[in-house]
């Protein structure tokens, strides 16, 4: 990727057009030295910082368009240095933030001005002398902004196109946007509309596309009888039900969404009717409409192109008739499909599957198949693999069995996804032909074969998935470098690879995601690793690597997520530069090691990120993810962690997810003070080690704190009444230490129960039974009752054991660790493995 070079202010440029190029970095503040620029089209780059301010000097400028980059930061002042000729302005797909400035809608030329899809917040002031104003298009949803839409904008003579939302959901009149007589487009989103029931003597202005999603609509607005130019309808996600009428199917409209409202269909419509205009409908959504079968409308639909009926209640099979139709866009994901075709009439029970599947294979436009999360069993087609058009085939989360079929070389595959199966053998090698194909997810079934270096060679490749399945062998290449120059996604995790992971790394330098978890590999790191400067997150769990702490992958300066647990490194933590740590990585856990010595406080200061709170409140809804919207799209970073005494998985995870787990090695000495640096942890384990000393008080400073797992050490001293200051705390486990005296009783405190005081013979209060003497130590209990606790105690960990796999979680509670670690992990192991073979067999 390359930078844009400064510009000097004797250029004569008038028009710079890099569009959909690999530039990266800041746009120079000398581009406002390009005097005579008239265009500036810089969409779709990796452009960042903020909008020079400069570039509001350039008074020959028309057009301006940087949408689809990740520029930061406010909105530049226009209007203080006058663009007089600026005629359109295209910001959106950014992340801008800060309020629109009224002022934008008075410049003097602007006809188009697009703002959506950015972080822009509060507002939009009234403008003055709107009757004059010479915009006609108006894009500003998907913004993070409140109030009403200014009057001024109702104003605008000449305005054609409208998209608006209002994220305080306030009420607004759908009337007041019909002042707007040249209005050809309006798209409202996230408004609660108010229809007047009595409109039949307005006049309306004849739009072409009309799209009121998400406005708490609970009846179809009748003034769409009045609408015989649209073109485009949608009415998606809002509360409309009944029969949809006839007067809604205009004969100009060529698409309709109707997704997420509890609606009906009559079975037949008056297409053929010589009194009823057919319309030319080329693409249909009825997404989440709680259909249970097809309608049979859809037949007389002759144009039709694209149909979603994803997440409905649609069983059997996919009737005949619809691969008859032309389609290019065919979504049936999250139904109850069973079969792809229907038994054909006067089929004899000894056809053959090819006949039976004629009609879908004849299917020469389709382009993108998705029949996810159904009942689908049987093998894959082998036409799928010489469909001329196919782009998108996705099957993950069915029944299917047998091996995927061989892919044509003409075939433009970019994505093909069948996790979450039951197939078998070997990824097929004409997949290397597949030279557009960006994701390739085969994850959760039975496939055997080696690590597939001969896909390297894919000029978009981006997600490689193959885990849980059963590749072997060791992952070792000829030339020992690894290619994938455009890999962003590598998830090989829980596998049968072996052997040391002697590759080199160096060409791999897109790669964002590694997850290698769940093999047999061993050795030393490769150091290669430290030249993905892009990596986020680096899975290496439940291995037998052995290597010590690898501090030089604070060179990473992405890096958030690191899982090194379930390995055999070894020694003390120590070895960072003054000054050096890891800048982003807020998720470390190295539980089940041989990690040994103190807990340094040079150790504790690494983890920079884990010092800093966040109070960015959309990044607290954020997820890890990298840019590349295809990837983020198709492919989420999920992570196993110990919270609140459970392995967890999680599907997701929010950027403000902070953990540190050290549980279960060596470590000793006391639990440093200075541990409080880590101010935004939420999940702290310490758990099976041998700590000694007191609880610090300073853990009462991790504010955000809901996690405290400090079992099986050799803790002393009282527990911290500070300590109850920790409000989110909501699991907390101290048992099996030398702890004493009274627990203190206040806010979270009052939650827990005894399991999180057990092995701490000392201690007394509630909630134990056990009373407090004068000198604060606990009162003899009556005689038997020790005997009957042992045995509860027993019980409880097996019970949460059991509670835990019933519920779909792998319980790894640090309480009662002795007792679990000969036979209670290998129980849980076998059901593990047993619930893994279950679920295979049970398809």
């Amino acid at each position: 990727m390359g930078q844009l070079p400064e510009f000097s202010s004797n250029n004569a440029l008038r028009s710079l057009s890099l569009s959909g190029t690999n530039f990266s970095g800041k746009l120079p503040e000398s581009i406002g030295k390009l005097m005579f620029l008239r265009d500036l089209t810089l969409y779709d780059c990796y452009l960042f910082g903020s909008i020079p301010w400069s570039i509001a000097n350039l008074t020959h400028l028309v057009n301006m368009d940087l949408s689809d980059n990740n520029f930061s930061g406010l909105i530049p002042p226009f209007h203080r240095f006058g663009v007089p000729n600026l005629t359109y302005l295209n910001l959106e797909g950014n992340k801008l933030y800060g309020s629109i400035p009224s002022s934008l809608f008075t410049l003097p030329s602007l006809r188009g001005l697009s703002l959506e899809r950015n972080q822009l917040v509060g507002k939009i002031d009234e403008f003055p002398n709107a009757s004059s104003s010479l915009i006609e298009k108006l894009e500003l949803k998907n913004n993070y902004l409140s109030g009403p839409i200014p009057k001024s904008i109702l104003q605008l003579p000449r305005l054609e196109w409208l998209s608006f939302e209002d994220n305080c959901s306030r009420s607004m009149k759908l009337d007041m946007f019909f002042k707007l007589k040249n209005l050809r487009g309006l798209y409202l989103f996230n408004i609660s509309l108010l229809i007047e029931s009595d409109n039949k003597s307005r006049t309306f202005p004849q739009l072409r596309i009309l799209i009121l999603s998400s406005c708490n609509l609970t009846e179809l607005p009748e003034f769409i009888k009045t609408q015989d130019k649209l073109t485009v309808l949608d009415l998606s996600n809002n509360h409309i039900h009944g029969v949809v009428p006839n007067w809604l199917w205009k004969s100009s409209l060529q698409l309709v969404d109707l997704s997420f409202n509890p609606i009906d269909f009559p079975k037949q419509l008056p297409f053929g009717d010589a009194n009823f205009s057919s319309p030319v409908l080329t693409e249909l959504y009825l997404d989440s409409c709680n259909i249970r079968a097809f309608p049979e409308f859809l037949r007389s639909l002759e144009n039709l192109q694209v149909l979603y009926v994803s997440n409905n209640r649609i069983s059997g099979a996919i009737p005949n008739w619809v691969w008859k139709r032309s389609l290019s866009d065919l979504k049936l994901a999250n139904n109850h499909l069973s079969s792809l075709v229907q038994d054909l009439p006067n089929q004899s029970s000894t056809s053959s599957q090819a006949s039976l599947l004629a009609p879908f294979c004849k299917m020469s436009q389709l382009s993108y198949f998705d029949a996810s999360y159904n009942n689908l069993s049987g093998t894959i087609p082998s036409c799928l693999g010489n469909m001329s058009a196919l782009r998108f085939l996705d099957l993950h989360g069915n029944n299917l069995s047998g091996i995927l079929p061989r892919f044509s070389k003409a075939t433009p595959l970019w994505l093909l996804k069948v996790s979450e199966n039951i197939l078998e053998g070997e990824l097929p090698r004409s997949l290397a032909e597949c030279t557009r194909l960006q994701v390739l997810d085969v994850g959760n079934n039975m496939m055997h074969d080696t690590f597939p270096f001969w896909l390297e060679n894919l000029p978009d490749l981006a997600v490689l998935i193959l885990r849980e399945n059963r590749f072997y062998g060791q992952i070792k290449h000829l030339k020992h470098k690894i290619g994938f120059p455009t890999l962003d996604v590598l998830d090989i995790a829980s596998n049968h690879f072996s052997g040391e992971l002697s590759i080199d790394f160096l060409n791999a330098t897109q790669l964002r995601s590694l997850k290698i978890g769940g093999n047999r590999l061993e050795g030393k790191l490769p150091r290669s690793l430290a030249n993905c400067t892009k990596l986020e997150v680096l899975d290496l769990g439940n291995n037998m690597i052995h290597d010590t702490y690898p501090f030089w992958l604070a060179k990473l300066p992405s890096l958030k997520v690191l899982i090194l647990r379930g390995n055999r490194f070894y020694g003390t933590i120590t070895g960072f530069d003054a000054g050096s740590g890891f800048p982003k990585l807020r998720i470390l856990d190295i539980a089940s090691n041989n990690f040994s010595g103190d807990l340094s406080i040079e150790f504790l200061q690494s983890l920079k990120a884990m010092m800093q709170m966040t109070n960015d409140e959309k990044a607290k809804l954020d997820y890890i993810g990298g840019q590349n919207s295809i990837v983020r799209r198709y492919y989420q970073d999920s992570v196993t962690i110990v919270n609140k005494g459970v392995e967890m998985f999680y599907q997701k995870v929010l950027t403000i997810l902070t953990c540190f787990d050290l549980s279960n090695n060596s470590f000793h000495g006391r639990i440093p003070e200075e541990i409080q640096i880590l101010k935004s942890l939420r999940v702290l384990n310490l758990s099976n080690n041998g700590f000694s000393g007191e609880i610090p008080s300073a853990l009462e400073n991790i504010k955000d704190l809901e996690s405290l797992d400090l079992a099986q050490n050799k803790l002393s001293g009282k527990i911290p009444p500070q300590l109850t200051s920790l409000t989110f705390l909501a699991a907390l486990n101290l048992s099996y230490n030398q702890l004493e005296g009274s627990i203190p009783q206040s806010n979270q405190f009052n939650t827990f129960a005894n399991d999180s005081y057990r092995g701490n013979p000392k201690l007394c209060g509630p909630p134990f039974s056990s009373k407090c003497n004068e000198v604060g130590l606990p009162m003899p209990p009556p005689p038997g009752e020790d005997e009957e606790d042992s045995w509860l105690d027993a019980m409880s960990i097996w019970q949460i054991a059991l509670v835990g796999y019933a519920s779909g979680l792998v319980v790894g509670l640090c309480i009662g660790y002795t007792v679990l670690n000969e036979l209670g992990n290998k129980w849980v192991c076998k059901f593990r493995m047993y619930g893994r073979r279950n679920r295979k067999t049970s398809r």
